[in-house]
């Protein structure tokens, strides 16, 4: 009843260690290294005015292809002759290799 479990010597303070996260790189700095390690600092190069629309490339799997394919092209569609497909028609840009054709 004497501290309401927040001990005698240490007492119930406002903020002693500080607010949030501070004296990460300082008094806290075991917590940040051993939880977070990597918080601190920078990462990467920089890429300066950087135009999205040169790095648009949607993609597409192998597994995915005749889906694509209208339903008469497929039936057209036999083992001995290869069949074209244009992906940039129907807006992908990279065909990725998961999955095998039929």
């Amino acid at each position: 009843h004497v501290s309401a479990s927040h001990g005698r010597i240490g007492k119930h303070r406002k903020h002693p260690g500080g607010r949030g996260n501070a004296g990460g790189m300082h008094h806290h700095r075991i917590l940040f290294d051993k939880y977070h390690p990597g918080y601190f600092g920078k990462v990467g190069m920089r890429y300066f005015h950087k135009l999205r629309n040169k790095f648009y490339c949607p993609i597409v799997n192998i597994d995915k292809l005749w889906s694509l394919v209208p339903q008469d092209v497929k039936a057209k569609a036999n083992k001995d002759s290869a069949s074209m497909i244009d992906v940039t028609r129907f807006g992908y840009f990279k065909v990725l290799g998961k999955g095998v054709l039929p």
